[in-house]
């Protein structure tokens, strides 16, 4: 089975805490939405403390072009990328030696919040020694499913090729397509919950020559689900100011009645329901999508507690987050045999789901 031998995510520069946003969200929009004091309690009631930025809380008080913000995505994410790369290759708590960016043999590239062709992928091969033969798989426009979906690609291909490394890096900047002129109670809520991270993880077929230092969760199996119809539940309205956030508030309640028929269906085709699975490594997607995950798959708050504290530190960063978590769980180091299942849910509707089993 492939194998996920290595992870990293990166802290953004700046750090906003959730008081600071709200003020700053109150002091853009007050002149122009006479409800805002209402709408401005998501703030505190999103389950979020702190968030961290590409760029100074400051920089969204001057109005800038979609070509501007787009331009700073794109150095910004080669930047990230680069980093959590060298990082997630040479993670001495999982691997014994480093992995070198040669070795590598196809990077899939996650991201939805900028756009950029060539994509960013190419722009870090000319960073790092990457051979000029590596399969670039970018992924765009999958939004909060991103991160699980690049695992499940990953592991289609090393079933493919057994003796492949394959990285899978997710870099989202969602401040930069925060929108100060759009006063839609979508936009307030995006202000609440959405922040910037960047993750980086290897995934290693049966025969890749790697050797790791603990356990490791063993990819299984994988599986995606469609909503259909629902293209206006969450995604980009994307305006000549640039991408302005689709968020419906029917999110929670399509989790409850969409997602456990889902996942029931998955786990019963590797012969496992719910209470088989030990950990739950979900995509914080915000407090009411966790209470959403815990009513449908009859969840207690211990087994969401992890996804709940990234999302406390680290607030909603799209794609990565979920790999936040992911990390979390692989830190401490988990016993052989026990069955994870990492879901994440994004534009579509879609779900993307992942089934480990932690062993050497």
């Amino acid at each position: 089975m492939p194998k996920i031998c290595s992870i990293s995510t990166y802290k953004a520069p700046h750090t906003l805490t959730q008081q600071n946003a709200q003020q700053l969200t109150k002091e853009l929009f007050q002149q122009h939405m006479p409800r805002l004091e209402r709408l401005l309690k998501v703030f505190h009631n999103g389950g979020i403390e702190t968030r961290q930025l590409c760029v100074p809380a400051e920089w969204h008080r001057t109005q800038r072009s979609f070509a501007e913000r787009n331009q700073l995505y794109m150095e910004l994410a080669t930047q990230y990328s680069v980093e959590v790369i060298q990082q997630c290759l040479s993670n001495e708590h999982f691997l014994t030696s480093p992995v070198t960016p040669s070795s590598i043999d196809a990077i899939i590239f996650v991201s939805t919040t900028g756009l950029a062709t060539p994509s960013i992928d190419a722009r870090v091969m000319n960073i790092l020694p990457f051979s000029d033969r590596l399969r670039r798989m970018p992924l765009w426009g999958l939004g909060c499913a991103g991160g699980a979906a690049g695992i499940s690609r990953a592991f289609d291909y090393c079933k493919a090729y057994p003796t492949a490394k394959v990285l899978v890096v997710c870099v989202e900047l969602c401040s930069l397509t925060f929108q100060t002129e759009d006063i839609r109670k979508s936009n307030i809520v995006g202000a609440s919950l959405f922040a910037d991270g960047a993750a980086a993880v290897l995934i290693c077929g049966d025969e890749a020559d790697v050797e790791l230092r603990c356990a490791v969760p063993h990819i299984i199996h994988s599986a995606s689900k469609l909503l259909p119809n629902s293209e206006q539940v969450m995604g980009w309205d994307v305006q000549n100011s640039g991408l302005h956030v689709i968020f419906q508030k029917s999110i929670p309640a399509i989790i409850n009645s969409w997602l456990r028929p889902f996942i029931t269906e998955f786990l019963e085709e590797q012969y496992l329901t719910e209470r088989d699975v030990a950990y739950f490594i979900a995509h914080p997607g915000g407090k009411k999508v966790l209470e959403a995950y815990e009513q449908a798959l009859f969840l207690t708050t211990e087994q969401t507690a992890v996804a709940r504290a990234i999302l406390q530190q680290f607030g909603n960063m799209s794609s990565p987050t979920v790999l936040y978590v992911l990390e979390q769980f692989m830190l401490q180091n988990k016993e052989s045999y026990k069955f994870g299942l990492l879901v994440a849910l994004g534009p579509g509707f879609c779900g993307e789901a992942v089934l480990v089993e932690w062993g050497t």
